[in-house]
């Protein structure tokens, strides 16, 4: 996955690709999605697919690593479960949950599109929330060593409501896709309604 970073043009393919499956979804030219739309769009997949197995292998096996793009292989197809294997010797047997490198460099690389950092943080926050409630659900053995494992990394980009749902403090603009930007908004996006007891 060191290509995304490198400039060889494969991250802004893969941006490009996306932004095209946007606007099809919604019988658009192009050009209608914001590149910044498709740029965020593309940045949420990927770390994504990189934090759920590395938080699982941290809670699970006590394997902790600061994984970069030179340590991932995958198939780059479209969607978010792309194949995706780790070089274990960037695994180490290290106690707690370091947030891989890759992440940072995916974002310093996806912030040439358009996407500032607030939005790229949520996007990060977002995906380990949902890693995090999804192996918990697998594991509810594990839920409290899941919840302070990615609690702090969590500060500043969201919060846990009292249900037990994140929402975060941006959004990741897919909404925007959409013909004349009024698309669906995400469950824990911060311009989603806020859920009261009776919603959860």
């Amino acid at each position: 996955m060191s290509e995304l970073i490198d400039g060889s043009g494969v991250l802004a393919d893969r941006i490009a690709a996306v932004r095209a499956f946007l606007a099809a979804g919604t019988a658009q030219q192009d050009s209608a999605v914001e590149l910044r739309v498709a740029a965020s769009v593309v940045h949420l997949g990927l770390v994504a697919r990189v934090l759920s197995p590395v938080l699982a292998l941290a809670v699970l096996h006590r394997r902790v690593g600061r994984v970069r793009a030179a340590d991932l292989l995958w198939q780059p197809t479209l969607g978010s479960m792309f194949p995706l294997s780790v070089r274990s010797a960037a695994l180490d047997g290290g106690e707690g949950f370091a947030e891989p490198e890759c992440v940072g460099e995916f974002g310093a690389a996806v912030a040439r599109f358009g996407v500032n950092e607030h939005i790229l943080r949520g996007n990060v926050a977002s995906a380990l929330a949902a890693a995090g409630r999804t192996l918990a659900e697998a594991r509810p053995d594990r839920r409290d060593d899941v919840r302070a494992l990615i609690g702090g990394r969590l500060a500043g980009a969201g919060d846990f409501e009292p249900d037990g749902s994140f929402r975060r403090r941006s959004c990741c603009l897919i909404y925007r896709a959409a013909p004349d930007r009024r698309g669906a908004l995400c469950g824990d996006c911060a311009l989603a309604p806020v859920r009261g007891p009776m919603d959860s």
